[in-house]
């Protein structure tokens, strides 16, 4: 990319001091110039329809006040637009990193990361190159139910049914220890610690599923 030709980024975050700190950060490195920082989707999703300068780059906040951010890559591939977005969150863990992926996001960033991995990442997609965080990409690619053996998958249906534990091992005919027991593999295989976390794992799946 010459020197001369700096892309033209959009910002859509909630947070005013957050946008005031992403626009200060980018404007400072002088690669890139900011076309407009908002605070809603919906605004973001006008600045497309005429903005002051061709926007080549998003940097979009997960949750906003009226859309998320999977919304708004739902939009852009709506309307085929050539703009690549990045994802900018506070959110952690490997299932939003997934859902970005799969949304369509060319980049990841997480809110906790230093400015330089910030311009890097913009960097990176403005030459075309989709930049996520160091992660096991097979890992993100595949449904996190899938290590489940058959009697923990039925263990966590019976969850979010909102069986019991003595209820399950009732109908399953196994001891409400053993249930303990399989409950506890469970949460250890999935990464969470309890079972409304287990619930909503499977609750997200399931409607995942559903869209596919």
């Amino acid at each position: 990319m010459p020197n001369n030709i700096r892309r033209h980024i959009a910002i859509a975050d909630k947070n005013p001091v957050v946008r005031t700190g992403l626009v200060d950060i980018i404007t400072r490195d002088g690669r890139f110039a900011v076309t407009a920082a908002v605070a809603t989707g919906s605004a973001f999703l006008d600045l497309l329809q005429a903005p002051p300068k061709p926007i080549e780059i998003a940097i979009i906040g997960r949750a906003l006040p009226d859309v998320t951010g999977g919304d708004i890559l739902n939009e852009l591939k709506k309307r085929r637009s050539d703009v690549r977005a990045i994802v900018y969150t506070g959110e952690p863990g490997l299932d939003v990193l997934r859902r970005t992926i799969k949304a369509g996001a060319w980049g990841f960033m997480s809110k906790s990361d230093e400015p330089e991995v910030l311009l890097e990442t913009i960097s990176s997609v403005s030459h075309g190159r989709v930049s996520f965080p160091y992660v096991d990409m097979e890992a993100a690619s595949k449904d996190p139910l899938d290590v489940l053996t058959v009697r923990e998958r039925e263990l966590l249906a019976a969850l979010a049914d909102g069986w019991s534990n003595l209820q399950i091992a009732a109908r399953i005919g196994i001891s409400r220890n053993t249930v303990k027991y399989h409950l506890k593999n469970l949460y250890d295989k999935l990464n969470v610690h309890n079972r409304a976390m287990a619930v909503a794992l499977f609750m997200a799946q399931q409607a995942q599923r559903d869209l596919r």
